[in-house]
């Protein structure tokens, strides 16, 4: 067995992570679900979380839909489907991950490790989902389920408020057209090594600036980029900053993606 494999026990980090879920998982089972696939590949081969991400996806999905279902007796279904794909993206499940510190936990291999990989969206929203099927197998659908409302119900209470469902850019492109403002553009610079790469956008409208934005990618930018213009365009236009009299705009719901971060005592997995 690789000396780098781990502990066949409950680490003083694992006990942390579990304690922060509100749930017990056997040492095995929790392991399989940290387990990245860049981390088996270089220790033989040893199974990934990807079959526990697979089942916790299901899981994750199902009690989502059953409880918007429930709970808005009267949505119709394309609301119903907007407000589950905002709570059960990759967005949100990678903020609640680092809400919970839970990157620390994962078992990376080493240019998953140097490229931050800790910090990668897909990386903790697929590990959340495989911390969710470690916990069926482990207690059964009711505390998976319950499991799954802790960690997202509030989103589904206020979902715009995280705004991981909210389409800022199309939202941009609303209020510009009905306030007459201009053609919008977004200005991108990137900087860092290839590996790591920074990007940053600059939101311009009429060529005025109203909003900046950094992220691993172009587009991740120009989405903070909008949100930020957002907000500074309901400061000059209200509430209603969408709404544009006559011209018939649609209005949009407002809201701004929530900062988090991990938190702080999470010793790395390796």
């Amino acid at each position: 067995m690789s000396a780098d494999l781990p502990s066949p026990e409950l680490t003083d980090g694992h006990k942390l992570l579990l304690k922060r879920l509100g749930v017990s998982i056997d040492a095995g089972t929790l392991r399989l679900a940290l387990t990245h696939r860049s981390y088996a590949y270089e220790n033989g081969g040893i199974p990934t979380n990807e079959r526990l991400e697979f089942l916790g996806d299901s899981i994750l999905g199902f009690s989502v839909t059953d409880a918007l279902y429930r709970d808005n007796p009267t949505l119709p279904e394309g609301d119903l489907a907007k407000r589950r794909s905002s709570v059960v993206s990759t967005r949100a499940l990678a903020s609640i991950a680092r809400d919970l510190g839970v990157g620390e936990f994962i078992y990376l291999g080493h240019g998953e490790r140097i490229t931050k990989g800790r910090n990668k969206s897909s990386i903790l929203a697929d590990t959340m989902e495989a911390l969710i099927g470690a916990t069926y197998l482990t207690h059964g659908i009711e505390t998976a389920r319950q499991l799954v409302m802790r960690l997202v119900g509030p989103l589904l209470a206020d979902a715009d408020v995280l705004g991981a469902g909210t389409d800022w850019k199309t939202n941009i492109q609303e209020i510009s057209a009905a306030r007459h403002l201009g053609t919008i553009i977004y200005d991108i610079t990137g900087s860092g090594p290839d590996h790591a790469r920074t990007f940053t956008a600059d939101l311009l409208i009429g060529g005025s600036h109203y909003g900046t934005g950094t992220g691993p990618s172009k587009k991740e930018a120009e989405r903070a980029a909008a949100a930020a213009g957002w907000i500074e365009l309901q400061k000059i236009y209200g509430a209603e900053a969408s709404v544009s009299g006559d011209d018939g705009a649609p209005s949009s719901a407002a809201g701004s993606p929530a900062a988090s971060g991990p938190l702080s005592g999470a010793t790395p997995a390796n």
